[in-house]
């Protein structure tokens, strides 16, 4: 009878021998260092042979663990390619073409891209997933999505960041606010100003957090809203202000003065990620190309 392979464990095993610990692998894999710990068990009771040594701080490759390295991340690497190119395959046949982004790009960047891409593709159905940055990664990683746009890079050995651009961060008045006829700002200015701004799992919003935090105590956070386009409609309307990446007021369709600032600079980069080793269809190459050239077109 065959030997029956534990891919599982054997991932757990090239996981911990990589990056050298319980802790980081643990997290890589998205598993308690119970079930983790379980897996190696498994994976040398079914061997027969220790094939890791480990203490409270570190852990080590007995001789056996060393042999069997190489062989194993071969045959990982030798199953991703092979698991890759039948899904590659099927979504030609599927002719549907799934992908992911930020809501914040989605929304000011996409939909003359889209437009332009079921012109010259009629035959491709696009599937756009909206969501945060982390599952943004997640759905690349997994196979639901071919390819992501989100922003910075990422620290996965299993993607791929290609840099497109960076992009300034403004603050955005309504026509009649008194700060609309500035050219800059300064974060003095932003003291007893009513905002907005967008939830928790936004990653403008983490990102504006973290560079206002020497002012965060003169800033009156007002109101909280789930998206970029209502935060920009209650700016209009003079109910707030809000910081947003300078290309929110080209393309919201108010007339909203898109103020610099003057004593720092908050900027987001811009990016395409990609699942290593997984090439991208037809289809998905040609998308992104145009949504590179979108974000390319407005710098």
């Amino acid at each position: 009878m065959p030997t029956r392979i534990d891919y599982i464990g054997i991932e757990a095993f090239v996981a911990i021998a990589q990056l050298g610990n319980f802790v980081r692998a643990s997290a890589h894999l998205n598993l308690s260092q119970a079930a983790l710990s379980h897996r190696i068990r498994k994976l040398e009771d079914d061997i027969g042979t220790r094939l890791l040594l480990r203490t409270t701080r570190e852990v080590s490759l007995t001789e056996a663990g060393q042999e069997f390295l190489p062989i194993a991340r071969r045959n990982l690497e030798a199953l991703s390619t092979a698991y890759s190119a039948v899904q590659t395959k099927a979504r030609a046949q599927q002719q549907t073409l799934t992908f992911a982004c930020l809501p914040t790009i989605a929304h000011f960047y996409l939909p003359r891209v889209l437009e332009a891409f079921v012109i010259s593709h009629p035959y491709i159905s696009i599937r756009l997933q909206e969501q945060p940055a982390d599952r943004v990664r997640e759905l690349v990683i997994s196979g639901e999505a071919e390819f992501g746009v989100i922003l910075t890079g990422v620290q996965r050995w299993d993607l791929e960041f290609k840099e497109v651009r960076r992009e300034d961060y403004h603050l955005l008045v309504g026509p009649n606010h008194p700060l609309a006829k500035q050219s800059s700002v300064s974060l003095a200015d932003l003291a007893g100003e009513r905002f907005v701004r967008i939830n928790t799992q936004s990653t403008n919003r983490q990102m504006v957090d973290d560079f206002l935090e020497p002012v965060a105590g003169t800033i009156d956070w007002r109101y909280e809203v789930q998206n970029a386009a209502m935060a920009i409609a209650m700016v209009m309307q003079g109910v707030a202000v809000t910081i947003l990446p300078s290309i929110s007021a080209r393309l919201s369709g108010y007339s909203l003065s898109s103020l610099p600032f003057s004593d720092i600079q908050i900027s987001r980069t811009l990016g395409i990620v990609t699942r290593r080793g997984a090439p991208l269809t037809a289809a998905a190459q040609a998308m992104r190309d145009q949504i590179i050239t979108a974000l390319r077109r407005d710098d």
